[in-house]
């Protein structure tokens, strides 16, 4: 069993905490405010009184806070104690401050390896959590037995900032595909009727249309937008306006879905009239 601090405490810093113990590891822990820190000390926590006293207790040291600026905060009280050990931020935010973050950590001497939670804290431990790294390798494999049991480990490569850019590119599909229910939601009932009924229409729908993702990844891939053309963009188009002009008819706000219109209609003024809806991803990408 291995030793591990963790230093934040929130409602995920303590599901990783509580996860750890009853894994039979050794876990130190740090907060802020030591309140938080009472009921892990009663089911077997050891509770440092700094970071640097966390981190010089265990083989590896977790940071769960609320930012990446809060994150250094907390280990600029422990500069004196970072040489030579290794370290493994689950905080959440954006790749420049994965990367900025692992820069200065690597100035201090310390091994990172940067970390995704796509998981609440119930999860955690259990089937369905994961958890994407990004970073060192070596921290990586040298700590994967214990990490393992938190949630599903990813590693996706040593580039320190690929965990966070994966982790926000699987909550924007998740914000997509709740911004669809919503507004879904929102016409049916304009009518008088219910999300709740609509669900058995709505879901098995959804489904069906996941499964032209693979097709469309493909084209994204290869630029090739043009190729295998069921539904065109300019016929979707069609579809996008429909929706804006129901919403304003129904009393509901187009705000989700005018984006997506905005977004086809500039494609086709490029000229990709008879391109699949792949094609918007060029309206989307900011290439130089």
């Amino acid at each position: 069993m291995s030793s591990i601090s963790i230093l934040g405490l929130g409602a995920m810093g303590t599901a990783l905490a509580q996860t750890l113990l009853k894994n039979g590891h050794t876990v130190t822990i740090w907060n802020r405010t030591g309140r938080r820190a009472e009921p892990l000390a009663e089911a077997g926590a050891k509770i440092a009184e700094s970071p640097a006293e966390a981190i010089a207790a265990s083989e590896l040291t977790i940071l769960c806070v609320v930012d990446y600026p809060a994150a250094r905060a907390v280990l600029t009280q422990a500069e004196g104690v970072l040489a030579g050990r290794d370290l493994l931020n689950l905080t959440n935010g954006t790749p420049g401050d994965a990367r900025e973050f692992g820069a200065w950590l690597a100035a201090k001497g310390a091994t990172y390896l940067d970390g995704g939670i796509m998981a609440i804290p119930p999860m955690i431990g259990e089937a369905g959590a994961l958890i994407l790294y990004s970073g060192s390798p070596a921290l990586f494999e040298r700590h994967r037995k214990t990490l393992d049991a938190l949630a599903e480990s990813r590693h996706l490569g040593d580039e320190v900032s690929l965990a966070s850019l994966y982790d926000l590119a699987l909550l924007s599909g998740m914000y997509g595909l709740f911004s669809g229910f919503l507004h879904a939601s929102a016409l049916v009932t304009s009518a008088g009727g219910k999300a709740a009924d609509f669900l058995p229409l709505l879901q098995p729908w959804i489904q069906a249309m996941s499964g032209t993702l693979p097709d469309l990844a493909d084209k994204v891939d290869s630029d090739m937008h043009g190729r295998n053309v069921v539904s065109n963009i300019a016929m979707q188009k069609v579809a996008l306006e429909n929706i804006v002009r129901a919403s304003a008819e129904q009393g509901v706000a187009p705000d989700f879905i005018e984006p997506m219109l905005r977004l086809a209609g500039g494609r086709i003024d490029k000229g990709g009239h008879d391109e699949d809806i792949s094609a918007v991803i060029e309206e989307i990408r900011q290439r130089k």
